[in-house]
C-alpha cells in the first residue's frame, strides 16, 4: 500500500489530515483513488445525491483598482477610457434583469477605488436592498480598502455595511493566504491575516461568508495546504463559512503570463483541478459544501467534480467579468446546469445563499 492510499484509509476512517499528509496528497498522480476518497466523504456529508446550484449575477459597481494585481485583467487606472463606476440606472436594470430569470441574490464586488468611502458603499447597499434582493458582497480587500479609506475598525465596516443591507461575504482576494506569495502577485492587496479577520468579524456579526483559493501560479503546494490549513482553523471556531470553491488561475491578459508564459499550459489542463478539488474535500473536514467551478473549467470538468469531492455546481452566472478578462468565457444558462446534474446522476435543486432550497 503506497503512502497516498494509507493516507486516505486514515481519512475515509474519520481522522483529520494533517499539513503533511496534504502535500504527500498533492504528490501524488493516483487522482482516482483521491477523486473516490473525496466522493465518499461528500456523499457522507450528502447522502440523498443532490447536487445543488445557485442563479445570480455578479457585478462588479467599478473597475478602478489601485491593487494593481499581477493576476488581474479587470482593472483600470483612473484615468482610463474604460474606467468607470456602474450609474444606478444600469445597475437596477441589471437587477431587475436577474430577478425575471429567477436570480435569488447578486454578487457584487469592485476594485479598491481610492475616491470611494464607506458613505458609497452604504448608499450603494440601500439602494440594492430597496430592489428586494439578497446582496452577497465586498471581498476581504474591499472592507480592508474601506476600512483604511474611512479610518474605521473592521468591525465597524461590516457592522454598517450590514445594517445597510449587506446579507453576506463572498470569499474573493484570498488568491493564496501566504504572505510571501501575496506580496509577489498582489503587493497592493490586504494581507493573509487581514483576509482572514475580515472573515472572522463576519462571522461574529453573524454575516456567512464563502472561502476561496486561486491556485496554479507561482505558489507551491506546501503553499496551497497553508491556505487549506489557515481557513479550516478559522472554521473550527466560527463556522461561519457556507462553502469553499477552488478555481486555476487564468493567466491571458494578465502581467503574470509575460513572467511565465508556461502558466497557462499547465492550467489548461483539468486534471490539476480535480487532484485540488478532491484535495480540499479531503482536507476541509468541517466545511459542508465544496463548489465546481465550471466558470474556469468549462462545463465537462464541473461535471467531472461531482466524482471528485464537489456537491455544487455554484452560480448560473447571468454575468460575469473579471473570469472573462482574462480569455476565459465558459457560459451555461440554469437549464444546463441542471443537464448537467442530472446526466451525472445526481438530483439538481436551485438554493439561495445559505444552501437551503429554493422554489
Amino acid at each position: 500500500m503506497t503512502n497516498s492510499n494509507k493516507i486516505l484509509d486514515r481519512v475515509l476512517n474519520g481522522e483529520r489530515l494533517s499539513a503533511d499528509d496534504g502535500e504527500r496528497l498533492f504528490e501524488s498522480n493516483d487522482i482516482i483513488s483521491l477523486g473516490k476518497a473525496a466522493q465518499e466523504i461528500s456523499k457522507r456529508k450528502h447522502p440523498d445525491g443532490i447536487v445543488t446550484y445557485i442563479v445570480d449575477r455578479n457585478i462588479n459597481y467599478t473597475n478602478i483598482c489601485i491593487s494593481k494585481c499581477l493576476f488581474c485583467a479587470f482593472y483600470r487606472e483612473k484615468d482610463s477610457p474604460d474606467s468607470y463606476i456602474l450609474p444606478k440606472e444600469e445597475l437596477s436594470k441589471k437587477i431587475d434583469e436577474t430577478i425575471r430569470l429567477g436570480g435569488v441574490q447578486i454578487l457584487i464586488q469592485g476594485g479598491l477605488n481610492a475616491d470611494l468611502g464607506i458613505d458609497f458603499y452604504e448608499e450603494l447597499l440601500q439602494f440594492i436592498k430597496s430592489l428586494n434582493i439578497h446582496i452577497h458582497g465586498f471581498s476581504p480587500p474591499e472592507i480592508v480598502h474601506i476600512s483604511k479609506k474611512s479610518r474605521l475598525s473592521i468591525k465597524d465596516v461590516i457592522r454598517r455595511l450590514k445594517n445597510a443591507g449587506l446579507g453576506s461575504i463572498p470569499g474573493g482576494g484570498a488568491e493564496i493566504l501566504v504572505d510571501k506569495i501575496r506580496k509577489k502577485i498582489s503587493p497592493n492587496k490586504c494581507t493573509a491575516q487581514e483576509w482572514l479577520n475580515v472573515m472572522e468579524s463576519a462571522h461574529n456579526l453573524g454575516l456567512r461568508t464563502t472561502a476561496t483559493m486561486m491556485y496554479g501560479h507561482i505558489e507551491s503546494y506546501r503553499d496551497r495546504i497553508e491556505h487549506l490549513t489557515k481557513i479550516r482553523e478559522l472554521q473550527d471556531k466560527t463556522k461561519g463559512f457556507t462553502a469553499f470553491i477552488p478555481w486555476s488561475f487564468q493567466s491571458k491578459n494578465t502581467k503574470l503570463q509575460t513572467l511565465n508564459s508556461e502558466l497557462q499550459t499547465l492550467n489548461s489542463f483539468g486534471v490539476d483541478y480535480l487532484k485540488t478539488l478532491s484535495i480540499s474535500r479531503l482536507m476541509l473536514d468541517n466545511f459542508d459544501n465544496i463548489q465546481a467551478s465550471w466558470v474556469t473549467q468549462g462545463a465537462k470538468v464541473a461535471q467531472l467534480s461531482l466524482f471528485f469531492g464537489a456537491n455544487d455546481m455554484g452560480s448560473t452566472m447571468i454575468e460575469e467579468n473579471v473570469v472573462k478578462a482574462a480569455g476565459v468565457s465558459f457560459r451555461m444558462s440554469e437549464g444546463e446546469i441542471r443537464r448537467l446534474i442530472e446526466d451525472a446522476g445526481f438530483k439538481p435543486v436551485k438554493r439561495n445563499t445559505f444552501y437551503q432550497p429554493v422554489v
